[in-house]
């Protein structure tokens, strides 16, 4: 696939269509995120509700992310079938029927089905608000669009546990389900009137081997890392079992779509263009890189300083404060220049913010730390925001909602393949260290690997373009 490279010109600005689209799309994209984090503070709570065991009560959270990894691949077909602002309504409505039962639950066993239920209908907002407002936003406009979508994917690990926190204190541990409602209602209100219609395309068959193969292929995938962090090890047999069942899914699906003569579930043939592989290269890493530490980070506040988890979510404030700081300053330089300056000054600046970690003691200062948080924040936010948007720039509108859902899990494979490696990381690294100071020594040992995936990112980022290169073809609001 050919890209004119033409020079920087001044971005046309953001009409208020587009502005109150973004705000509508954001609602409900920003719920799903928030969600799959807010209950991890609930747990011990759970655990007395229901008097249940921690088996059992983690898949409060596994069923979620499961079901959510699942519907990932089927989103860009649905898109095309039915139309974004009906798979839109449809979704959010599911995802909001989910938070409605699991309030309502009165068991371990009907909160975890009900969570399923959630994570089915939220599992397409995130690729589905991605792919309306791309197609909105055209060309000109899509680093400024897609720097706005990056709050909910960003921010929501970062400040649910800290909502969660709130909630579960103040109101109890159902409301972080109800709170959803209002919310949602809003969006789905908003939604008929400021989500474009557009008429369902004539999509193809729905690929049904493909759906037999990847989206079990990525749930079992997922489940063995979410396995791995649990146990601490990669050699746990439901790990090996999950992963290489996953394996042999995603490779058949990948045989199947690189032969198959209809259009499959997702196109690999999209890899085949040097920039949509980069970026879902860096996409992937800085998933393994961000949500790792994000796992990192409240532990070491926990564990070594002594702070609550409500405390320890709050110190995390200082990221999403740095993360919004990057998605605004790159969302209108990708609208002017090429996506690797970017994402490679991005990836130098989190990395710099992370190597603070990887000294961090027991008595380090905590402004000190908030300076590496807000540092390292700012970098992540400013690399996620080419990446999202220069594969767009390269396709027609048709093909946007499939390679939506490509990158889309990319970046759920990273976060789960990163929360793995750094829980199991950790869990070695703190074997036998009974005082504060060793065990800070082992967060600053695994902090190390999260600088080395940070700055793996470099690789993939010297293969994206240097230069703009905008190709026309998507509408705008």
């Amino acid at each position: 696939m050919d890209r004119t490279i033409e020079p920087p010109a001044p971005a046309p600005g953001v009409s208020p269509a587009l502005r109150r689209l973004v705000g509508v799309i954001m609602l409900g994209a920003l719920a799903v995120q928030l969600d799959a984090t807010m209950t991890n503070v609930a747990i011990h709570t759970l655990l007395r509700e229901f008097d249940a065991t921690l088996s059992t009560v983690q898949w409060v959270g596994t069923g979620y992310l499961l079901a959510m990894t699942a519907m990932i691949p089927l989103t860009g077909w649905a898109a095309d079938r039915f139309g974004t602002r009906t798979l839109w309504t449809l979704s959010l409505a599911g995802f909001l029927l989910g938070s409605l039962l699991s309030g309502l639950a009165w068991s371990a066993g009907s909160l975890i089905a009900f969570r399923v239920v959630q994570g089915a209908g939220g599992g397409m907002l995130v690729p589905l608000a991605q792919t309306i407002l791309a197609r909105a936003a055209g060309p000109d406009r899509l680093g400024r669009v897609m720097a706005a979508i990056g709050v909910p994917a960003m921010l929501g690990p970062v400040l649910g546990p800290v909502l969660g926190g709130l909630i579960v204190d103040d109101l109890g541990w159902r409301w972080i389900f109800f709170v959803n409602l209002p919310v949602g209602l809003a969006g789905l209100l908003l939604a008929r009137r400021v989500v474009p219609a557009d008429r369902p395309a004539t999509a193809a068959p729905l690929d049904l081997t493909g759906l037999a193969l990847l989206p079990p292929g990525c749930a079992a995938v997922v489940y063995g890392l979410a396995e791995a962090g649990r146990h601490g090890r990669f050699d746990a047999p439901a790990v090996l079992v999950a992963v290489a069942l996953g394996g042999v899914l995603l490779a058949g699906f990948a045989g199947h779509a690189l032969r198959t003569r209809r259009e499959p579930l997702i196109d690999l043939r999209l890899l085949a263009d040097r920039t949509f592989a980069a970026c879902a290269a860096v996409v992937f890493l800085s998933g393994v890189a961000l949500f790792g530490a994000i796992i990192l980070l409240p532990l070491y506040q926990q564990q070594v300083r002594g702070a609550s988890a409500l405390a320890a979510g709050l110190l995390l404030a200082p990221q999403g404060v740095g993360m919004a700081i990057g998605l605004v300053a790159a969302g209108r330089l990708t609208d002017r220049i090429g996506p690797r300056p970017i994402v490679l000054v991005g990836l130098v600046v989190a990395a710099a913010g992370t190597l603070t970690y990887t000294q961090v003691a027991a008595d380090t200062a905590q402004p000190v730390l908030a300076a590496a948080l807000l540092v390292s924040g700012a970098g992540m936010g400013a690399t996620v925001v080419p990446v999202l948007a220069s594969p767009y720039r390269g396709l027609s509108p048709a093909a946007i909602p499939r390679a939506t859902s490509a990158i889309r899990i990319f970046q759920q494979l990273g976060g789960a393949f990163g929360g793995a490696v750094l829980a199991v990381v950790l869990q070695r690294q703190l074997a036998g260290q009974a005082d504060a100071a060793e065990r800070a020594a082992a967060f600053g040992a695994t902090f190390w690997w999260v600088l080395g995936f940070t700055l793996l990112g470099v690789l993939p980022a010297l293969l994206l373009p240097a230069t703009r290169a905008p190709r026309p073809g998507a509408g705008s609001a």
